[in-house]
């Protein structure tokens, strides 16, 4: 396997990297949150070891951001933090596996394999499909029954994370986090003013719309 280690402490992933090593496996190692995502979404790998703690970005961050972009590769998280919602947290970033500081090497191996095998077993999703809207994230095209629609660099972004999360309310704040990447609310329109476009694009020559609006919590994409 090909494994990207993102662990800031030299001698943990000197450590780290020795065990998977001595099973066999292929390691790089990033020192810092920012670079390994560089690195991740540059790089295939079979799975990523990410530790939460991080210096310029941490792995929380790292990992959503990673997921965000289409990043495929199964991940577990090494940290000290082992309260159950930290490892809550970490699942609900992305993360296949948590594995809590102090642990047995061989259960850091064991761990590592069974996420290998996990994603052997899964092909990247490249088509994403909501009745009858489909979108091309190799091509990046979309098509709607049939009627290609030019979407914009953020509106493209923007209906991906809506079909990625199709039948779920999606919320203002996860809009501001995951398309626009703020981590606060900068008390704009911005949001309303690109559904409101994507809308106008996606729904208004077709018979039934497809992004709703739900009042007082965010917008639903649907059937």
């Amino acid at each position: 396997m090909r494994v990207l280690l993102i662990e800031d402490d030299a001698d943990a992933a000197q450590f780290v990297r020795g065990v998977l090593s001595d099973a066999g496996h292929n390691v790089d190692v990033c020192g810092d949150g920012a670079s390994g995502l560089n690195q991740a979404r540059s790089t295939e790998y079979d799975a990523l070891v990410v530790d939460r703690m991080l210096p310029n970005m941490d792995g929380i961050k790292l990992l959503t951001s990673y997921r965000d972009s289409g990043g495929r590769a199964p991940a577990l998280f090494l940290s000290a933090l082992g309260e159950v919602d930290h490892r809550v947290e970490g699942l609900q970033a992305g993360g296949d596996d948590y594995l809590v500081k102090p642990y047995a090497p061989s259960e850091l191996v064991a761990r590592v394999e069974a996420l290998g095998r996990r994603g052997n077993t899964e092909s990247p999703a490249t088509r994403l499909s909501v009745g009858g809207l489909e979108m091309d994230l190799l091509a990046r095209t979309v098509v709607r029954d049939g009627v290609k629609i030019d979407l914009q660099p953020r509106e493209f972004r923007l209906l991906e994370f809506l079909m990625r999360h199709a039948g779920q309310v999606v919320t203002r704040t996860m809009l501001l986090e995951k398309v626009w990447d703020y981590h606060f609310d900068p008390q704009t329109n911005v949001i309303d003013v690109h559904v409101s476009r994507l809308r106008g694009k996606i729904d208004k020559d077709f018979d039934r719309p497809l992004l709703h609006t739900v009042r007082g919590a965010g917008y639903r994409l649907e059937a």
